[in-house]
């Protein structure tokens, strides 16, 4: 396995040699320092620790400086650890984009955009009781029943109501790396990724 920490910056399109329009996520990937690296004899497993992000010494604490001096590296906004890295490093070395190759599959790992609370039609897909008739009004995007009557008693577990949606951890996989620019360390992958912009993803594979 192999990884990166990226930022999302955008979508974009770019047209490939048969002419075919593809659109993409442009994500910022890297460069990621190592601040710790796992060994199955020390920790029992083996794993390497990235982070990515500048973060100023005034809003870091002591432990924090201790941890990321021993990469000789400024202190990191945001850490992830890979488990089972493919790639042989060191602390204190740097991983960027160039780690992954053009054509390559990829999943990317993010936190979804949040859509507050919800009605069942945006949250669940729902079509509504249908049209109004006499006694009724704004039915139309209402849920219906949601129990049975002397039986059961009561609402099931799980039953699909409104509620809060959005901002869950969201894995999308076998992404296509279209582009990769190494001088700006921008990755390109086909479709959609979930967050919004400016958001931490995590590419791996």
């Amino acid at each position: 396995m192999k990884g990166i920490i990226g930022k999302k910056i955008g979508m974009t399109s770019i047209f490939g040699p048969d002419g075919r329009q593809t659109p993409c996520t442009v994500i910022e990937a890297g460069p990621c320092v190592i601040t710790q690296v796992k060994s199955a004899e020390s920790d029992g497993y083996t794993a390497l620790q990235l982070s990515f992000g500048e973060k100023t010494e005034k809003s870091s604490n002591a432990s924090e400086k201790g941890h990321f001096s021993k990469a000789s590296t400024a202190p990191k906004r945001h850490v992830k650890e890979f488990r089972d890295y493919s790639i042989e490093k060191n602390i204190g070395e740097s991983v960027t984009c160039d780690i992954f190759a053009e054509g390559e599959k990829v999943d990317v790992v993010g936190t979804s955009k949040g859509k507050g609370f919800q009605g069942v039609v945006k949250r669940h897909g729902f079509s509504g009781v249908g049209e109004q008739s006499h006694g009724q009004h704004d039915r139309q995007r209402a849920p219906g029943s949601i129990g049975n009557s002397s039986d059961a008693s009561r609402v099931f577990k799980g039953m699909r109501m409104a509620g809060r949606l959005g901002g869950d951890r969201v894995k999308v996989k076998g992404l296509k790396v279209v582009k990769i620019f190494p001088e700006k360390n921008y990755i390109l992958i086909s479709g959609s990724v979930p967050g919004h912009n400016g958001s931490i993803v995590y590419i791996q594979n």
